[in-house]
């Protein structure tokens, strides 16, 4: 437990590991970042941004929580999108709240009904939270339509919150609700911590998220990135970070480099500034665009890219 833990009202300081599942997009990694208050979880409006299980930690006075933002479950067509089925079943099955999230700007439909039907059957015993996200979006009457529908499918067990992650609505609300769910015990993680998630898998993430912005639909699958290198020079403060972005295809090559480079040229430039607000000094990034024909189906491949 941190030195300055307060406790609940009963006296407790609770901890515990929360999970944030559901379709692809439904903005569960800007949930994390808003609850955690920092920036953890990549965030994009392309389907099955996340890729790995991002780890945020919300310190409060009287709990500590650590949210899991897993991919987001869906049919999959490669073994790419198995593997990260895998990963979310594998989290849910081991955390001690799972957070179903269900957009209010959209109907609640057969993906988002199979989804709740596994975990209510796999997991029969861990807490549940129904989580109405993006009520920022819609009228209040289409909110109380959503919750109603959330409530009956998950049964009257379940709390069931609403929240905009944007405009931080309700989001104190979740906050206390989770805590609530979860058992008494330390803290896992030092005050102040807000993450547990390697710098480089972060540096990666950054690089991808500047480089799916303003792309075509079938590229945010295809692309994945390695930090090759990150070396300190010795004669100054700058960090050099050598990274290679893989895709599968030419012509995809030819979207992520732009006429004349300009747009990695602009992938760089917006992912340097968040790398070095992550590692609190400048950097020279270095980027390099590569094929990896067919990745997502190959085993071979899908493991040296850390898969």
């Amino acid at each position: 437990m941190t030195d300055s833990a307060e406790t609940n009202r009963d006296g407790t300081f609770r901890s515990g590991f929360v999970c944030f599942v559901g379709r692809p997009n439904t903005g569960k990694s800007t949930l994390t970042n808003a609850l955690v208050g920092d920036k953890v979880a990549i965030t994009s409006n392309r389907p099955q941004t996340t890729r790995h299980t991002i780890r945020g930690i919300v310190n409060r006075p009287d709990a500590q929580l650590i949210l899991v933002d897993t991919p987001g479950l869906h049919k999959p067509r490669t073994l790419l999108g198995q593997r990260l089925n895998d990963l979310v079943r594998e989290t849910y099955s081991e955390v001690d709240v799972i957070g179903v999230c269900i957009p209010a700007d959209e109907a609640i439909g057969p993906g988002d009904r199979r989804i709740i039907d596994e975990i209510m059957a796999t997991t029969p015993r861990t807490r549940k939270v129904g989580i109405v996200t993006k009520i920022d979006r819609v009228s209040p009457d289409k909110v109380a339509e959503r919750l109603m529908e959330l409530s009956t499918i998950m049964g009257p067990d379940a709390e069931v919150v609403p929240c905009s992650a944007k405009s931080g609505k309700q989001l104190d609300v979740l906050g206390d609700v989770l805590v609530s769910l979860c058992e008494e015990g330390p803290a896992f993680y030092p005050d102040g911590e807000l993450t547990d998630e390697p710098e480089q898998v972060l540096m990666a993430e950054f690089i991808r998220e500047a480089a799916l912005e303003g792309i075509r639909d079938e590229l945010p699958h295809s692309l994945a990135v390695v930090i090759e290198e990150v070396i300190p020079r010795d004669d100054s403060d700058l960090v050099d970070v050598h990274a290679i972005l893989f895709v599968e295809r030419d012509s995809q090559k030819g979207i992520i480099i732009g006429r004349k480079g300009a747009r990695l040229k602009e992938v760089g430039t917006t992912a340097r500034a968040q790398i070095e607000r992550l590692l609190g000094t400048r950097i020279y990034l270095d980027l390099h665009v590569k094929v990896a024909k067919d990745w997502q189906r190959d085993p071979k491949q899908l493991g040296r890219l850390g898969f």
